[in-house]
């Protein structure tokens, strides 16, 4: 699995023999002729793991793995949040947003 963008995600499902690597199997998938962008001599920049947990392109697969590559941040989670909710106003978002009638305010 792959996302380049936003909503936009590349899956192959491919039947391999036993003793491929990720590498081998991206290969394969014909994935990393669709997406020239994808570096994996960059591990700072793309990351490859298995169900979520990082690997190397050497990695030997086992039957059912998802291999997921996954592209680096535009922005930081943190940053966004924050963006957002100045956005939207403290009435609208978080933790104090829906009062009982008559509370205090903070409860």
């Amino acid at each position: 699995m792959y996302s380049p963008a936003p909503r936009v995600v590349h899956e192959r499902l491919l039947s391999l023999s036993a003793g491929v690597t990720v590498m081998q199997a991206l290969q394969q998938s014909g994935l990393l002729a669709e997406c020239p962008e994808i570096d994996l001599s960059q591990p700072d920049v793309f990351t490859v793991c298995i169900w979520g947990k990082k690997t190397t392109p050497t990695h030997v697969l086992r039957d059912l793995d998802r291999i997921e590559i996954f592209r680096p941040l535009t922005v930081d989670p943190k940053v966004a949040r924050r963006e957002r909710f100045q956005k939207q106003g403290t009435s609208r978002a978080g933790l104090f947003s829906k009062r009982r009638a008559g509370a205090k305010p903070g409860y």
